[in-house]
């Protein structure tokens, strides 16, 4: 590959006047700006410089602060919050500009470009009829333009040495993350009255998403990741196939794993609760490398945890939230039904799945538009029911009525190919790579079941999915992963 390599004159004259005029300016605006605006300015000068050496720094910084959105709109109002926007605008251009500085840019095409790209051409179509096209259809859009422009840089720029530094970021995000949520659960004494649990005694964790239910679907998405390296870990340990272990990453990998785990019971969140309990199944499942031992792993599992809800070792509130998920997985015509205090929240989620497939029916090839299920509620929803509430509470639903049956197929084949190119992964990847790529098969798992209830394209949290999705190229297309 040729590159471009180019001496600068660091000490010649005209570059000392240059970066003494920049300093000069630099300084002036700060005087006249206002301590937020210059606060702002000097973290985005940071952030730009800190992505120019290194792009992982601004990738990093706009994970982080992307999941701060709903916060920031209810702390700081003062403070953008599409504060990442910019920041990942920084990381891309710094990435692009690095590349073209060594005529290195690059823009592959590996496993699970196509199908990706497949879908968001489908995505695009669909907003050819759209009605709200400005404010809900390209944003939607916008996702995921960025979940791909992700998923190539991390498949372009990452490497063996960068990939550690980017998955340990991920976990301390997540950790950070659940570290608000116990402290909101349990340690802060008070909270929002309708997130009251156990008696008032407790509140659901809701980090800084300000709604359990996306906050306990985005820990479901990370959580898999350090409970598949621990899992790895631990059974090549067993096996007396590992060198001895470095108990001191091992001990950060348990405390941010342990952390979104116990937050994310916090959360009080069905949908996340059953998605992680799908997740630690089928890792537990992908573990072994043949597969008859890991679905004979997959029933030990089935089995003793029912056991331990039959002998009442669960607690009764968490059994009853675990098993009561059927009268939210069940189609029925809602309308005209009584609706009270116990069944509020069912009957609720039954009238938006109903005016999902309504508007499915109603526009079968190409859906109502890509973003445009709240728009379009209006003209299908049930008499008691209004209000939209954004989303289907089913993605799968709400993807048919945006989208069409087109669409929906052309989900759907994206993550089968990404099921099926992450299983490849950990069949045949060595050392710490196979345990990532069983924790990436757990979040698939997750992000799939959870979608049956909500939507987690929400928050940000598509820039995390985006990364992820990066890592199971980038796994899938080396031939020769990282032993050690």
């Amino acid at each position: 590959m040729i590159r471009l390599r180019r001496q600068l004159a660091w000490n010649t004259p005209p570059f000392r006047v240059a970066l003494v005029g920049l300093a000069v300016l630099y300084g002036l605006a700060l005087a006249r700006l206002s301590l937020l605006n210059a606060f702002l300015l000097v973290f985005f000068s940071l952030v730009g410089v800190g992505a120019l050496i290194e792009p992982l720094v601004g990738l990093l910084a706009t994970l982080f602060l992307g999941i701060l959105w709903a916060w920031l709109r209810a702390e700081l109002p003062a403070v953008p919050a599409l504060i990442a926007m910019p920041v990942l605008a920084l990381t891309l251009a710094a990435w692009l500009m690095r590349g073209a500085a060594r005529r290195e840019i690059r823009l592959p095409a590996p496993p699970l470009f196509l199908p990706l790209v497949s879908f968001i051409g489908v995505a695009t179509l669909s907003l050819w009829d759209a009605t709200e096209l400005p404010v809900y259809g390209l944003p939607e859009l916008l996702k995921w333009l960025q979940m791909l422009a992700l998923f190539w840089l991390i498949v372009a720029h990452v490497d063996a040495r960068r990939l550690r530094w980017l998955v340990g970021g991920l976990l301390v995000i997540g950790a950070f993350q659940a570290a608000v949520g116990l402290w909101q659960f349990g340690l802060r004494g008070a909270g929002p009255d309708h997130f009251a649990i156990l008696g008032g005694r407790f509140y659901r964790a809701y980090g800084t998403f300000e709604q359990p239910n996306p906050y306990g679907g985005y820990l479901g998405l990370v959580f898999p990741l350090g409970l598949g390296l621990l899992a790895d870990q631990f059974v090549k340990r067993f096996a007396r196939r590992s060198a001895a272990l470095n108990y001191r990453a091992l001990g950060l990998l348990l405390l941010a794993t342990g952390l979104m785990g116990a937050a994310l019971l916090a959360s009080w969140s069905r949908g996340a609760w059953l998605g992680a309990a799908a997740a630690a199944l089928v890792i537990a499942a992908a573990l072994p490398r043949r597969t008859w031992l890991g679905v004979g792993l997959l029933v030990v599992v089935l089995v003793g945890t029912l056991g331990l809800d039959v002998v009442g070792v669960l607690p009764a509130p968490v059994s009853e939230r675990l098993t009561d998920f059927a009268q939210y997985t069940h189609l029925e015509d809602v309308r005209g039904v009584g609706i009270n205090d116990a069944n509020f929240a069912v009957i609720e989620r039954l009238a938006h799945w109903q005016a999902a497939i309504e508007m499915w029916r109603a526009n079968f090839w190409n859906g109502v538009g890509f973003g445009d299920y709240e728009p379009a509620y209006a003209a299908y929803r049930l008499m008691n029911w209004p209000i939209a509430l954004g989303h289907a509470h089913n993605y799968y639903l709400n993807v048919a009525a945006e989208t069409g049956v087109v669409g929906l197929m052309a989900y759907l084949l994206l993550w089968g190919a990404v099921f099926w190119w992450t299983w490849r992964v950990t069949r045949r990847a060595e050392g710490w790579w196979r345990g990532l790529s069983i924790g990436l098969l757990g979040a698939w798992t997750q992000l799939s079941v959870h979608h049956l209830f909500d939507n987690l394209y929400v928050n940000n949290v598509h820039l995390h999915v985006g990364v992820m999705l990066g890592l199971a190229a980038l796994l899938a297309t080396r031939d020769e992963p990282d032993q050690r």
